[in-house]
């Protein structure tokens, strides 16, 4: 098996990009997921809100490849207002649990500028390992 492209079934297309790249030795690169829906729609404005979409996006993506969120290996979380993640920690925990249960991965959290979309407050990549 080359490169995988993983696609979870009813996600508007990726334009430029591919969501999952899932490689022959079973690891799978998670595309920076931000909080909009499989319709490429924000629902949410809230910092709360889109990370549990961003969230509920990756773990799509790995249960499309064939993993769970105990397989995710590293997340990278990029955040446009640092305080708006700081002062929501309880919250921020409280949905991480929610989405991904009790597995903590190694993390990264980078402070930017902006995004792409303007609407996104947060976008979050991922790594994850799936068991043959």
């Amino acid at each position: 098996m080359k490169n995988k492209v993983i696609q979870p079934d009813g996600w508007a297309p990726a334009k430029g990009y591919a969501n999952g790249i899932l490689n022959e030795k079973g690891t799978l690169y998670v595309g920076g997921q931000i909080g909009w829906t499989a319709q490429q729609v924000f629902e949410k404005h809230d910092f709360i809100g889109q990370m549990q979409q961003a969230l509920e996006n990756i773990l799509a993506v790995v249960e499309t490849a064939g993993g769970t969120a105990a397989d995710i290996t590293r997340l990278t979380w990029y955040v446009t207002d640092k305080q708006d993640y700081l002062s929501h920690q309880r919250e921020v925990g409280e949905t991480y649990r929610k989405v991904l249960g009790r597995n903590f991965p190694a993390m990264t959290m980078v402070v930017v500028a902006g995004l792409i979309e303007d609407e996104a407050l947060l976008e979050i990549e991922a790594t994850a390992e799936i068991s043959a």
